[in-house]
């Protein structure tokens, strides 16, 4: 008799520099499929305003965050920009197994160690059409220093060297059409032979 299919969910990891436009991409995804779940990692940076905690990130202490990490609660960590993130691996392994996507808005580093423990992982990387294009965005969105600024200037130079490890990019030169190719490349991921690999046995 044949087996059913996986019901396994996937997890979707979307990465970018700082201004090209991730968050908003994903803001759009998350509110236009119920079946996409936002994985909420944990930081130790200072909430921005607006931010709210639990909702884009649970906001802890280093003193807690490293609690958390002897406790190996997390899939993945990474300093970045001077501030601790993790990812949560009780709460991914939970949603995967209730058959729903996981949404992982991560940095590089912490992208390839979620692909390294999770090979099947959908690795889509965001960016502008160039770095000038980038730096207007970050000068135009009014949240960090000049010295802020030209540090996240410098980490998306190193980070875009790293494009070659992600299997999709695309350039949001108009947010539209970025959020419909993510959704695209999102929907395609069900026919995956490798996720029905069991279906024939």
């Amino acid at each position: 008799m044949k087996k059913s299919i996986n019901k396994l969910g996937n997890i979707i990891v979307v990465s970018a520099p700082s201004g090209a436009g991730k968050n908003t991409i994903c803001d759009a995804i998350i509110k236009s499929d119920k079946n996409i779940v936002r994985s909420v990692s944990y930081t130790t940076r200072m909430p921005r305003k607006g931010e709210r905690d639990s909702r884009e990130y649970f906001f802890v202490s280093e003193i807690e965050f490293k609690q958390l990490l002897k406790e190996n609660k997390f899939v993945e960590s990474a300093k970045v920009h001077g501030n601790y993130y993790g990812t949560s691996k009780g709460f991914v392994d939970k949603t995967l197994k209730s058959g729903k996507n996981v949404l992982l808005e991560i940095d590089v580093q912490g992208g390839l160690k979620i692909k390294k423990q999770y090979p099947q992982s959908c690795m889509i990387f965001i960016m502008t059409k160039n770095l000038n294009i980038l730096r207007q965005r970050l000068i135009s969105r009014n949240k960090d220093c000049a010295e802020t600024i030209k540090l996240r200037l410098k980490n998306a130079k190193k980070e875009i060297q790293c494009l070659k490890k992600y299997e999709y990019l695309v350039i949001n030169d108009n947010l539209k059409k970025a959020i419909d190719s993510v959704k695209t490349i999102i929907r395609s991921l069900k026919y995956k032979v490798i996720k029905n690999k069991n279906y024939f046995n």
